[in-house]
């Protein structure tokens, strides 16, 4: 029998450190999408905020509270990023586990913006878009997730399949700023 072993989605391309910047496969804990059934908004606002400190974020924002954060992940859906749900989550929304469907990849460094610049067709500098935004958008050719953590910190989700192809398009991007 071959014995099989759990591998992450940027196992062995990363950590990497490019022109001063660093490229990080982060460690999120579990991902579950949320999405609200009709009428609960505001109930499933109060169970997110009673189990894990965390309200319902607003469009293109996230919201964070230890060991946890929520981020804006389409109309009427968020991705509850860190602690498995709380129980009382299942009485007001639909979850679906997305622990192994996304691989999640920070990117830190003095610059980050024009990187950015050159992955992403919205404007990203930090004017307007600050720590606690968030965004669904391309990143090249591939649909992604975009959060601020800092003014030179963002954690990026793409599909996992696609983790390859980001960590090169950042690689490029950022010896491109050269």
């Amino acid at each position: 029998m071959v014995d099989l072993m759990a591998a992450g989605p940027a196992q062995g391309i990363l950590p990497l450190d490019v022109a001063g910047f660093s490229i990080r496969a982060a460690d999120v804990g579990h991902l579950t999408h949320v999405a609200p059934f009709a009428g609960q908004a505001a109930a499933l606002d109060g169970a997110l905020r009673a189990a894990h400190g965390l309200g319902w974020p607003a469009p293109n924002r996230s919201l964070d509270a230890a060991p946890g954060r929520i981020i804006w992940f389409g109309r009427e859906a968020a991705m509850l990023i860190g602690p498995a749900p709380g129980a009382a989550l299942a009485d007001h929304a639909a979850l679906a586990d997305q622990s192994d469907a996304w691989a999640a990849i920070e990117v830190q460094g003095a610059g980050i913006e024009d990187v950015l610049a050159r992955l992403v067709p919205v404007d990203t500098r930090l004017a307007s878009f600050g720590q606690g935004h968030t965004l669904r958008s391309q990143i090249q050719h591939m649909n992604g997730s975009i959060t601020r953590l800092g003014p030179d910190r963002v954690l990026f989700l793409v599909f996992r399949s696609m983790a390859a192809t980001l960590v090169h398009d950042l690689q490029e991007a950022i010896l491109g700023l050269g």
